[in-house]
């Protein structure tokens, strides 16, 4: 039988909290009730929300973002609002959720409190932007503002999985068709072209060498690049400085360091705006951005944007000084200062990023197949050439 633990209010009026089995959450209220506890919050330990979470997907955060809008809009209550968008979702995970903000509301907490017990489905800026739309009176917009954000992110993420998913697999089929070769097919040609007693060129000595190598060490030197990253991610996470070197490394690596770093650029731009014009002041606003821009050479480019703006310095003064967003921004927010516009300055950069990224991610795409296509057939070539050209050679000279 399940095991829950629950929080409720006892006959008194007082808070308790224990665990008991029941059939189900239903179930446990009726037990509870019976003894005159009515039950504010229960979790199922076999089915806690930390292993449910992987359900809570965008498209539910989306689905939230836009019927909450819709119904608060119309002037229906929060509670009312909530219960019903409980009742129609489709992740069970993500009902639980709701409900434990529903009994947390219905305890004196306003919605963005409930929301701030359950970091992993509703981020800082998600809470944030609440607690702001809350206290201004404008939670549909702010509700609007989330929902055209996530659908952006989701937008996002599926370009650049299209652009991931075809290398990826073009890379799967060049290193089997490669592996293949080198331990099977050219093996089995060295001690034929060895006998031919000819000198071999060095293209033939190279293959034959990597063919030997791969074959006497597959087992370790196959799985040595993805232990290499797996070593440098663990790195990563214990030491700050070796994390900003390896982020700095990934913003200079040829043709995909520009684009990742338009992608970082463009998050940061898109939430900075959102957060702006929700409600928050500037400062806030980049605390959050630095938060979720995943880079920590851009975060401390924003770390430094903060403290110049401390410093008396104007948010145009204090961006450019970071030498990484381009002059056109850098001037559109400077137009947004000197116009009192800013929101509408940082929608306009949010908008260029966005732009930016859909043309880099449209040209690497155009560029990916022809590049995967030459280096297939640059290998096929060498291993041809290597195994083939030898043996041709001999038989020119037989004929001779």
């Amino acid at each position: 039988m399940p095991s829950f633990s629950y929080r409720a209010l006892d006959a008194n009026g007082l808070v308790i909290e224990g665990n008991q089995d029941a059939v189900s959450e239903h179930a446990l209220e009726s037990q509870l009730r019976q003894s005159g506890v009515e039950v504010l919050r229960c979790v199922e330990k076999s089915r806690g929300f930390f292993s449910r979470r992987s359900r809570v997907s965008r498209k539910d955060l989306i689905g939230f973002c836009y019927h909450m809008e819709q119904m608060t809009r119309a002037g229906l209550p929060i509670l009312e609002a909530l219960s019903d968008l409980r009742d129609s979702v489709d992740s069970d995970g993500f009902r639980e959720v709701i409900g434990n903000v529903i009994s947390a509301v219905e305890t004196g907490n306003t919605m963005s409190q409930a929301m701030a017990e359950f970091p992993q489905v509703f981020d800082d800026v998600f809470v944030s932007l609440i607690s702001v739309g809350e206290e201004s009176g404008e939670l549909p917009d702010v509700m609007l503002k989330l929902t055209e954000s996530l659908k952006w992110q989701d937008e996002l993420l599926a370009k650049a999985k299209t652009v991931i998913l075809y290398p990826a697999f073009v890379g799967i089929v060049v290193v089997g068709v490669m592996l293949f070769m080198m331990l099977y097919v050219v093996p089995q040609m060295v001690d034929f072209i060895r006998e031919m007693g000819q000198e071999l060129p060095i293209h033939t000595r190279a293959l034959i060498g990597f063919s030997g190598f791969l074959t006497n060490h597959w087992w370790w030197s196959i799985p040595l690049p993805g232990v290499l990253l797996l070593l440098v991610k663990f790195q990563a996470s214990r030491s700050e400085q070796f994390r900003f070197v390896v982020d700095g490394w990934k913003l200079n690596i040829w043709y995909i360091g520009p684009i990742m770093s338009k992608l970082i650029l463009s998050r940061f731009a898109s939430y900075f705006a959102l957060c702006y014009s929700s409600g928050l002041d500037v400062l806030a606003s980049l605390r959050i951005s630095e938060d979720i821009v995943g880079n920590a050479v851009v975060s401390k480019a924003v770390k430094g944007i903060s403290s110049g703006i401390r410093d008396g310095k104007a948010l145009s003064a204090s961006i450019e000084a970071t030498k990484m967003f381009p002059p056109l921004v850098v001037r559109m927010v400077r137009m947004g200062e000197s116009t009192g516009l800013l929101d509408n300055a940082l929608s306009n950069v949010s908008y260029f990023y966005d732009r930016e990224v859909n043309e880099a991610i449209d040209r690497l795409k155009a560029l990916i197949e022809p590049a995967m296509t030459v280096i297939l057939g640059a290998i096929m070539a060498w291993i041809m050439l290597s195994v083939l050209g030898p043996i041709y050679e001999t038989l020119s000279s037989i004929g001779v």
